[in-house]
């Protein structure tokens, strides 16, 4: 490889020397896809020597006590290269290395290699705590709970171990700053390490595949999955659920939302929610029938009516659907449909004895 250096001058007039010979730094690891976007960088490999006087210090630096002139002065007198440092090109910020710039000063150098990067200012603050909280001089701890408090302003959907990733701190010191930050924003999915979306509310995302599942069963898992906010395979548990006349949530899951559910209702709400609970607990008993269970005929009767319980769950959900001009024919609707029911209901009691 060439060792040859060429010098090309950029419109804002800042002096870039590029080096073919330049060791690359070693990879960051990687936070959640989509949110933030990867950095853009044309070529993230690429090391290229530029003149100090080009580059700033960044003020919006991640170490609350600024620089360490110690450190700095040992990596002057340190023997070797410096590695190269991590610049914001449009602005020329030195994002990471703001001790080995101070340490090519003290030496006098007139130049330093550079790995540049693009990005928004959220994109570049993460990209800083990350940085510097796997090489270099060790955050402190009051730094890493300020950055991460302040990417969870940033990221709210990020999940508390994709910040720890980032942070370099524990997911439960994470999870107990987001609970001490009171005001962050409440969202429905966090997003993780591997940048897939997780619902907040599992079981909530399960009742909403069922829906789906019901209404279009021939739909397919991704499509499903899209729109429920869950993975592929949760759709699959799901649909096997539902095949076999079982309750989609598992009792687990139930059990939780339904401690959540008791402690947020009161008043005419709690007895609202106790009768969409009562509507529930009679499907979950009638799914463990086995003339329900194990026949087509059952689990079809099974899957209507859960459809139908589930779909009227939230009455006043379906009233703010309607357009006011279909108001009045969708109330008659309804009370057909009402009429119909109490005429059902009123044929199996007699053939059952529990007429009331």
């Amino acid at each position: 490889m060439s060792n040859l250096r060429t010098q090309t001058r950029s419109s804002s007039d800042r002096t870039v020397i590029s080096d073919n010979n330049c060791p690359s730094a070693s990879s960051t690891r990687r936070y959640p896809s989509g949110h933030p976007p990867t950095l853009r960088s044309s070529d993230p490999e690429a090391v290229v020597t530029v003149r100090i006087q080009d580059l700033l210090t960044n003020n919006d630096s991640p170490r609350l006590a600024g620089e360490s002139a110690e450190h700095a002065k040992l990596l002057a007198e340190s023997a070797g290269l410096l590695p190269p440092v991590l610049v914001h090109r449009p602005t020329m910020r030195v994002i990471d290395g703001a001790h080995r710039l101070r340490a090519a000063k003290l030496r006098g150098q007139e130049t330093i290699q550079v790995r540049f990067i693009d990005g928004a200012d959220e994109e570049v603050f993460v990209r800083a705590v990350q940085a510097n909280a796997s090489h270099g001089l060790p955050l402190t701890m009051a730094d890493r709970t300020a950055a991460a408090a302040r990417i969870l302003k940033l990221y709210p959907s990020w999940s508390d171990k994709a910040v720890a990733a980032v942070t370099g701190l524990a997911a439960t010191t994470v999870a107990a700053i987001r609970k001490r930050a009171g005001g962050a924003a409440q969202v429905a999915v966090r997003i993780g390490r591997d940048g897939r979306a997780r619902p907040l509310d599992a079981a909530r995302g399960r009742l909403v595949a069922s829906e789906i599942i019901a209404k279009r069963p021939n739909a397919s898992l991704r499509e499903i999955a899209r729109e429920a906010g869950v993975s592929p395979s949760t759709v699959r548990d799901v649909r096997i659920r539902m095949q076999r006349g079982d309750d989609p949530i598992p009792k687990g899951l139930r059990t939780n939302r339904n401690n959540k559910a008791n402690a947020a209702v009161g008043g005419n709400h709690k007895s609202q929610a106790s009768d969409a609970s009562d509507a529930l607990l009679l499907l979950q008993q009638l799914g463990k029938d086995p003339s329900i269970r194990y026949t087509d005929a059952g689990r079809k009767l099974w899957r209507f009516l859960y459809a139908y319980v589930t779909g009227l769950e939230k009455p006043e959900a379906l009233v703010s659907l309607v357009p006011a001009h279909c108001a009045s024919r969708i109330a008659q609707l309804a009370r057909q449909c009402a009429d119909s029911w109490l005429s059902v209901a009123e044929q199996l009691e007699a053939v059952s004895g529990t007429a009331r």
